[in-house]
């Protein structure tokens, strides 16, 4: 399992993208999806209000937008499910929000991201309900381990 991250924000704040690597895997393996290749894009509001406009017809910024792929990467041979990418303008607004670390909120929707990836969806409030759980599940094991680490 491959996880690639990309910043292409200006400016960006320190991010630990190891430990968003690491979210990723857990939520991959949390699905028992083990071999699964992913991209992590970092970017800004403009950037993803134009990728929502473009592919999903919302002129509207958002925090986070999934791009299944599912293929076999014919370089690799590996399996690539697909490509997450987060407005970290959008995450800091929402962690000043929520009133935690802007890493929290990114690990959030790294999680967010992945579950869409792998079919999750929150268009009924059963989906809803269904996704939260299963993110909240994956961020709580997260911060747990953390808390360990630092131990």
């Amino acid at each position: 399992m491959t996880v690639t991250i990309h910043t292409k924000k200006q400016n960006a704040p320190e991010i630990n993208r190891d430990l968003l690597e690491i979210t990723i895997r857990k939520a991959l393996e949390s699905q028992d999806k083990i071999i699964a290749d992913v991209t992590l894009i970092l970017t800004d509001d403009i950037e993803i209000r134009h990728l929502n406009h473009v592919y999903r017809d919302v002129d509207q910024t958002t925090d986070v937008l999934a791009f299944n792929q599912d293929f076999i990467d014919p370089e690799t041979g590996q399996y690539y499910l697909g490509d997450i990418v987060i407005s970290v303008d959008s995450a800091q607004r929402q962690a000043l929000e929520n009133n935690h670390l802007l890493l929290d909120e990114l690990m959030l929707l790294a999680i967010h991201g992945t579950l869409h990836l792998l079919g999750f969806d929150h268009a009924s409030a059963q989906q809803k309900d269904a996704m939260w759980k299963v993110q909240e599940s994956i961020l709580k094991n997260m911060k747990r381990n953390i808390q360990e680490d630092q131990k």
